[in-house]
Order: C-alpha cells, then sequence, then structure tokens
C-alpha cells in the first residue's frame, strides 16, 4: 500500500486501483438498483444496513449478500493484505458538486479494524483532523483511488469531505462533479 506523508499514520491511498472500465460497470451497477434519499446525500447500503440514526448495525440488519462484483473487490483487498477478513459491508454514497459530509470516525464497535473507500468518477478533497492534536490534513482523492485507514487513521482521526462546488489541486481551482464512493468494512458484532 502506497502510504504518502500527508495521509494521517495508518492510511493509504492507492490510485488507480481500478481501471476506467472497471469504474463505468461499477457506476452502472449501482445506477440500476435504487438509491435511498435518507441522507442529504443518495445512498445505497450492500450487505448489512446501518442504521444513522441509532449509530448501529445489528445481524438483523442483513441485507444479503453482496453483489458478486462487489465481493470479488471485497476478496481483492484480502488478497492484497488490506483486510484480514473479507469486508461484508459496502455503503455507496453520491455526491453532487456542493455536498459533503461532515468530521466523524467510523463507528468502532460497529464495523472492524479497516475500513476502504473507493472514489469513483470525481475526485475531491477528504480532510482529516486529529482528535488528540487538532491538526489538520487534507487529502485528495483522484478518481479510481483507493484510500484504507487502519491503525490511528481509523481510530484517533476523523475524516470529512467540505461541502462545496470545487477544490484547489496545487493551486488551480478544480470543479467537483458526481462523485460516488464505495466503502467497504467489516461487521463486528
Amino acid at each position: 500500500m502506497d502510504t504518502q506523508p500527508h495521509v494521517p499514520p495508518g492510511a493509504g491511498l492507492i490510485p488507480d486501483w481500478i481501471t476506467p472500465a472497471h469504474e463505468t460497470a461499477l457506476v452502472a451497477l449501482l445506477d440500476a438498483g435504487e438509491w435511498s434519499g435518507e441522507l442529504r446525500r443518495r445512498v445505497r447500503h450492500f450487505g448489512y444496513r446501518y442504521d444513522y440514526r441509532a449509530r448501529s448495525a445489528t445481524r438483523d440488519s442483513r441485507i444479503g449478500p453482496l453483489p458478486e462484483t462487489l465481493q470479488g473487490l471485497a476478496e481483492r483487498m484480502v488478497a492484497e493484505g488490506l483486510f484480514a477478513a473479507v469486508p461484508d459491508q459496502v455503503i455507496a454514497n453520491e455526491y453532487l458538486p456542493g455536498q459533503g459530509i461532515s468530521a466523524h470516525v467510523d463507528c468502532e464497535p460497529c464495523f472492524g479494524d479497516v475500513v476502504a473507500s473507493l472514489s469513483l468518477l470525481s475526485g475531491c478533497e477528504m480532510r482529516f483532523a486529529c482528535l488528540e492534536t487538532g491538526e489538520i490534513r487534507a487529502v485528495m482523492l483522484p478518481p479510481r483511488s483507493l484510500l484504507v485507514l487502519a491503525g490511528p487513521a481509523r481510530s484517533n482521526w476523523t475524516h470529512a469531505i467540505l461541502a462545496r462546488q470545487s477544490d484547489a489541486i496545487d493551486g488551480v481551482r478544480a470543479m467537483r462533479g458526481r462523485r460516488v464512493s464505495l466503502t467497504f468494512r467489516t461487521m463486528r458484532f
């Protein structure tokens, strides 16, 4: 896993983890199903449904097995040493320009020690903040990149996407397009 100085300790960013053709196929799979509008952004759950109000997921929240394509990606993550066990929960989040997600740490009692997020269609800046020191780091997530959070990056740093229309990349404003993320997690009961 490619660790870079600007990501928090324990995090890694793998550029071009999938091909453009695979990206197109994944977006088509997601758009062929029904998106939920339960949040300010549209979401889809696979494997288990996460309850945002209760901040939990239980055995009873099982939807079913992951679709074959997502299962293949989950198995690849294990084969590449990113997860110890095959992730069994995936959430797809759709972000339109101007949408974001507030600073958070993925539910530690609910999910395992590793969280991985695959960016599709458009890049964006993710902002990390250390819970102990308040240090802030900003990382550009390019399309088709896989962000892996483990160790301190998983539990001691929040991550967020600011709700805005563009990001600054090397001092140049880049307009955001539609971005879809696939976040892979392992359920912990």
